[in-house]
């Protein structure tokens, strides 16, 4: 396995006398889907919380290409090239697929227009319209609000919108949740598309079909501490459900 290219060791979080995560360590791979699987309370979503800048850990070390990283906010993650798609996809409802992609990161128009504060919508929504096309999300319209698209549909603008702005890393928090089986294909892949383009994906999933369709590694979390590793080819499901349940042989 290549070296890590983001990385977690001994990560610790507690929220009063409850113990979250009591030395988590995880390794994501360059270029790879690695999912995080867990029963419920493993801590996956706050150990994703911690990566992404959220949450702060009480103790632990962040690495991003070997060297240590500490991020004091989201906006910490994002400039290092970390995006997440969270579960409530973090969509405006009342703004179009554009809109929420450059939401915060408005382009302004050239020259003076521009100087007076004059958003250039049309190169928004021509930019919008090329990244949903790389990773073939079908919009019916981008002058529509978000509010109009189907379920696969809103999670393909969030999922593009995070690709769009990520160099290095997208986290994605139970995407596939809701989804019929149609748009379940989709977002699996969108994923695929994701790590096809050169950024590596975490996916954190109670599905382990989708577990097992679309990652090449698997980090197993029980009780707040990584349990297992597996390569998903060589991995069977009842190993990945006894390493969960703590029930393997």
């Amino acid at each position: 396995m290549a070296g890590p290219l983001l990385e977690a060791r001994g990560i610790v979080k507690s929220y009063g006398h409850v113990e979250a995560l009591r030395g988590a360590d995880l390794a994501l791979p360059p270029g790879e889907v690695v999912a995080l699987i867990g029963d419920n309370g493993a801590g996956k979503s706050t150990l994703a919380k911690i990566l992404s800048g959220v949450e702060p850990p009480d103790d632990g070390e962040i690495l991003l290409d070997g060297r240590p990283m500490a991020f004091s906010s989201a906006e910490d993650a994002r400039a290092a090239g970390i995006e997440t798609v969270y579960q409530d996809l973090a969509l405006c409802a009342d703004l179009t697929p554009a809109a929420n992609f450059f939401l915060g990161r408005e382009l302004l128009k050239p020259g003076l227009l521009g100087r007076l504060g004059l958003l250039d919508d049309a190169a928004m929504r021509e930019r919008a319209r090329q990244a949903c096309e790389r990773l073939g999300v079908e919009l019916k319209s981008q002058d529509a609000p978000v509010s109009t698209l189907s379920g696969g549909q809103r999670q393909g603008v969030a999922v593009a919108r995070a690709v769009t702005w990520a160099r290095r890393v997208v986290f994605m928090d139970e995407p596939t949740a809701a989804l019929g089986v149609v748009q379940t294909r989709r977002v699996l892949d969108l994923i695929r598309g994701v790590r096809d383009s050169g950024v590596s994906v975490l996916l954190i999933s109670h599905n382990m079909q989708d577990v097992k369709a679309v990652s090449d590694r698997v980090e197993v979390l029980r009780l707040g501490r990584r349990v297992a590793r597996f390569d998903t080819a060589q991995v069977s499901m009842e190993e990945l459900v006894g390493a969960m349940t703590g029930a393997r042989g």
